[in-house]
């Protein structure tokens, strides 16, 4: 067995959503389950099918950013593996619970903007997905003055009142 680093490709302002699957149909669940939890959402989907033909399936409302998923589904090239790459403005928050109540959906690796490594393990059957390596490491504890700012930030944009 080797491990690999994959870094997911993508604009910094770009969220994504990684997961685990279990059937082809979550292309097309996946999508109908984003356009109905965003009206007029931006994505692009792409999922590793892990058996037959073995192709990266993919779907979405933006052509560039289906690209963008289909580029980095076939870098990961794992079994059942989809990614989920979400339009300027459109955050994880407002669509996770819609993905993760999937039938097929069995995991969520990670939902973030940060730049994201992704640990694969590759052997001679294929490839699968280890964990993620998201952001940054931390740097240390929250002070009241950092706590202050979450807070306002928070509020500023809308999240809590």
């Amino acid at each position: 067995m080797e491990l690999r680093l994959i870094p997911i490709d993508k604009p910094a302002d770009l969220n994504i959503i990684l997961g685990q699957s279990h059937f082809i149909k979550t292309v097309e669940d996946a999508h109908e389950a984003l356009a109905q939890a965003a009206p007029g959402i931006k994505f692009g989907l792409a999922f590793c099918e892990s058996s037959g033909p073995a192709l990266v399936r993919a779907s979405g409302t933006d052509a560039g950013l289906v690209e963008l998923a289909k580029k980095n589904a076939l870098a990961l090239s794992a079994g059942h593996a989809f990614i989920v790459v979400l339009g300027p403005g459109y955050f994880p928050i407002n669509v996770l619970n819609a993905i993760k109540m999937l039938p097929e959906v069995c995991h969520i690796f990670c939902a973030t903007a940060n730049p994201t490594q992704v640990i694969v393990a590759e052997s001679e059957q294929g490839r699968g997905i280890l964990g993620v390596i998201d952001g940054d490491k931390t740097k240390g504890i929250e002070t009241e003055a950092d706590v202050a700012h979450r807070k306002e930030f928070l509020r500023k944009i809308g999240y809590k009142l």
